[in-house]
């Protein structure tokens, strides 16, 4: 819980013992306890003065000077976390815990605008068939649910917290589900709840009656039914079932719980769940919740700059599988062709061989079927040399789309992560 002391108490507490006895005793680093001191404008002992002191040399006390006008009439020293969390969480909290020790928990603040709208209609609102709280939720409201008795409060502990927050920089704005906190580009949601305390029905008077009534028509049926009956028999007194009533009744404690949206982060756990307890209420650690929103929207940006650095990472990933498969697929193509090529001039020179062979054999003669078939494998071996001359490759390779700029042509690469 925060710590307020008045200028002149502080400046008790910082020349009572060496600074960095008191930041472990604020958990905080003497750094953030020098910058505390400097904002606030309280002197601090000089280095070697404690030394001096312990040694029992005449040391001198700087005195403590006017306030300045407009400055902070108490220093607020807002509660540190004890959990575990990584250096830049800490830094975060720091820094923040610095800005808020200006805060005056307990100073009257203007109404915002949202929480003046939100309790409007809180005040219209009806509790639901299964609930005895009101609720309030909407573009811009925040989303809300207390009994009534609880509205006004409602609005003092939200306005401070307001106020808390814009003294760190951190602003409240509309959402399309609902109100949200502004930080250094996060948007933090959050919910306002009342926690209700059930304890086990007990039947009023009216409904200690319908069950006696009820009883008694049973009672008359079943006597009825233990009779000898005859077929016109009319059975006046049917069978029914028992009334129902609630098993638990429920009861506002108007103890208000500040909730921030649940999100997994991976590797933090900040706090998001303040609540009123018997030595502590909400308004009067809206600075520590200020705290709590700094440091949840670092932990938020931190997880979005992660979760855009892993994706990244993983796209170069996919990127690169696909070039290795790209490069695969076109040499494989290639490959294929000049294995194709190859094969084709095997065979043309097959049949420059059986022409030649021909020929010898039957001179000049061009009568009869091997005649005529020299003369159409001359046609043929012709055309088949105009193919492998480099214009009708060139013409081959531009028809099958390969050795260009289109050697991938055909490749369709896979979507899915491995």
């Amino acid at each position: 819980m925060s710590q307020s002391f008045s200028r002149q108490e502080f400046y008790d507490l910082v020349w009572s013992k060496p600074m960095t006895q008191l930041a472990k005793q604020f958990f905080l680093s003497d750094v953030a306890l020098h910058k505390i001191c400097k904002k606030h404008d309280i002197p601090k002992p000089p280095l070697g003065w404690w030394a001096k002191k312990h040694a029992g040399k005449p040391v001198e006390q700087t005195p403590l000077p006017p306030a300045k006008e407009g400055a902070a009439a108490k220093i607020s020293i807002m509660s540190g976390e004890l959990r575990k969390e990584s250096e830049a969480m800490s830094a975060v909290r720091e820094q923040a815990r610095i800005a808020a020790s200006g805060i005056d928990s307990e100073a009257v603040v203007p109404a915002h605008r949202i929480v003046t709208a939100t309790a409007a209609k809180l005040r219209k609102a009806k509790p639901g068939a299964d609930s005895i709280l009101v609720a309030a939720r909407g573009k811009g409201i925040i989303p809300t649910l207390v009994d009534t008795a609880s509205i006004d409060r409602f609005e003092l502990v939200l306005n401070r917290i307001i106020a808390a927050a814009e003294a760190l920089g951190i602003t409240l704005g509309a959402g399309e589900k609902g109100a949200v906190f502004l930080c250094d580009g996060e948007s933090v949601g959050f919910a306002v709840t009342e926690l209700t305390r059930r304890e086990k029905h007990v039947l009023t008077e009216k409904e200690q009656k319908e069950r006696e009534a009820w009883e008694t028509k049973q009672e008359r049926y079943w006597a009825k039914r233990r009779k000898p009956r005859s077929w016109d028999d009319d059975d006046d007194f049917g069978f029914e079932f028992a009334p129902r009533f609630p098993e638990w009744d429920y009861h506002a404690t108007g103890q208000l719980s500040f909730e921030l949206d649940q999100h997994y982060f991976w590797d933090a756990s900040p706090r998001r769940s303040f609540r009123d307890a018997k030595v502590q209420r909400l308004e009067l650690i809206a600075g520590d919740i200020a705290v709590g929103i700094a440091v949840y929207a670092a932990a938020l940006k931190a997880d979005r700059v992660r979760r855009d650095e892993e994706a990244r990472r993983r796209e170069e990933e996919q990127q690169s599988r696909e070039r290795r498969a790209r490069a695969e697929h076109i040499q494989k193509r290639r490959v294929a062709e000049l294995d194709k090529v190859l094969e084709e001039l095997a065979a043309l020179e097959r049949m420059r061989g059986l022409v030649s062979t021909l020929r010898s054999q039957i001179g000049s003669d061009s009568e009869g079927r091997v005649g005529a078939f020299v003369e159409f494998a001359d046609k043929r071996l012709a055309a088949r040399e105009a193919v492998f001359s480099a214009d009708g490759l060139a013409a081959r390779f531009e028809g099958d789309r390969i050795f260009g700029d289109d050697d991938d042509h055909d490749f369709y690469p896979s979507r899915y992560y491995l």
